[in-house]
């Protein structure tokens, strides 16, 4: 795109206050020649707001808008999500991914409120935000223009972006920067690049800025009960609240007891590997209190097709693909599944650990008249032997016309 095309007639910028932002701010304002709408997502990452909006205005927004999106956040993003067990390579709980889609998705309705035909983001053109931002984008509004600064511009190098910022009267931190960077909201906290780009660099104690070390954590275990309607979280130790208000909770607890972190060297969509730390207090309560409670309301089958589902829908919103028709299905298909996913499960926190302890259920598929050793009247111990037979059957025949099974 030609940085000084007319077409773009209004900006809105998914602005954070950042140097990077801000010097994308004023980028924008010189190379596009029109008016800059500052847009921001509160999704729970503790912001001075009144200081971003007057970075904003200082720096030569039109306006300032930031939207208050934690419930939604939560409601409509993070817990469909959970409900489907979703983890992307085993290890990662996807809290920067799932955030993309709803600031990108307030970002295009500011567009349609303001008028403005273009949007804007200050994702690098090596990471995976540039396009979990521009497929919710491409989504939910396809006539927008799309301006990825990192892909287009010179400002190539930190020192530039500082040089840039100071002639333009663009504030500049004083302090000493984190070897490191972060990204927060109310699902986690990230840490990548700077001194953790060396996948043998064990993180330093004082970077973890929200869960205990275990080492520190309480020395007696908390046990704590989580309830669920239809695979959601509706309670915790008897106390109904928002999603948003009950996430904040388990994070709580979690981060006291030194629970939720995860050190992952993962792929990324574009191709290259990366190296994360993340703390992911509240959200590794939720999964494995959701997990044990399915594990008695959920019929074998059911759950193991949805299982094999779990890495495609992970990649899809690690990838980006939120808004799309294929996620959209998956997720119809997981909802499906949760209708009986209702009832408690007890957990224990202690030093790291998250342990299950406890579940009950209504409508529990788990009988102990059933599983018993003991003598029941459902089962029949001697039905067993032509179950195996049958199973059996085509190991006999690969055998007897000289197939040897190979280890």
């Amino acid at each position: 795109m030609n940085m000084k095309t007319k077409d773009v007639q209004k900006i809105v910028l998914a602005y954070s206050g950042g140097l990077d932002t801000s010097v994308i701010l004023k980028w924008l304002q010189e190379n596009y020649d029109c008016p800059v709408v500052a847009y921001s997502a509160d999704i729970g990452q503790q912001e001075d707001w009144n200081a971003v909006r007057q970075k904003a205005l200082a720096t030569g927004a039109s306006d300032v808008v930031i939207r208050d999106l934690k419930e939604e956040f939560v409601r409509d993003f993070v817990f469909p999500m959970f409900r489907a067990n979703a983890i992307y390579e085993s290890a990662y709980l996807l809290g920067t991914s799932i955030a993309r889609p709803v600031i990108a998705k307030e970002q295009v309705a500011v567009a349609r409120e303001f008028g403005a035909n273009a949007v804007s983001h200050g994702a690098t053109g090596k990471g995976n935000d540039q396009v979990r931002f521009e497929l919710t984008y491409m989504a939910l509004n396809p006539h927008l223009h799309i301006i990825a600064p990192w892909r287009i511009w010179d400002l190539n190098s930190r020192q530039k972006l500082m040089d840039f910022a100071k002639t333009h009267g663009i504030p500049v931190p004083v302090t000493q920067k984190r070897p490191y960077s972060m990204d927060a909201n109310l699902l986690h906290i990230s840490y990548e690049g700077g001194i953790l780009e060396d996948p043998w660099f064990e993180p330093p104690a004082d970077m973890f800025v929200w869960t205990s070390s275990p080492e520190a954590a309480p020395d007696s275990p908390e046990y704590v009960e989580l309830e669920f309607e239809q695979g959601d979280l509706v309670a915790v130790n008897g106390e109904r609240m928002s999603p948003a208000s009950l996430l904040a909770c388990l994070n709580g607890l979690g981060a006291k007891h030194g629970i939720g972190r995860r050190d992952i060297v993962e792929n990324r969509f574009v191709g290259m590997k990366s190296r994360g730390v993340y703390e992911t207090p509240g959200g590794t309560l939720l999964r494995e209190a959701h997990i044990a409670l399915e594990s008695i309301t959920l019929d074998r089958e059911v759950m193991h097709i949805r299982d094999s589902l779990v890495p495609r829908y992970a990649e899809l919103v690690y990838y980006g693909f939120w808004f799309s028709p294929e996620r959209q299905m998956l997720q119809r298909l997981v909802d499906d599944t949760q209708v009986n996913v209702a009832g408690v499960v007890r957990l224990k926190l202690y030093k790291g650990s998250c342990m299950v302890v406890g579940r009950k259920a209504v409508n529990s598929l788990y009988r102990p008249e059933f599983a018993t050793f003991e003598e029941d009247d459902v089962y029949r111990q001697a039905d067993a032997e032509g179950f195996i037979r049958l199973q059996g059957l085509r190991l006999k025949i690969r055998s007897m016309v000289g197939l040897t099974a190979k280890n």
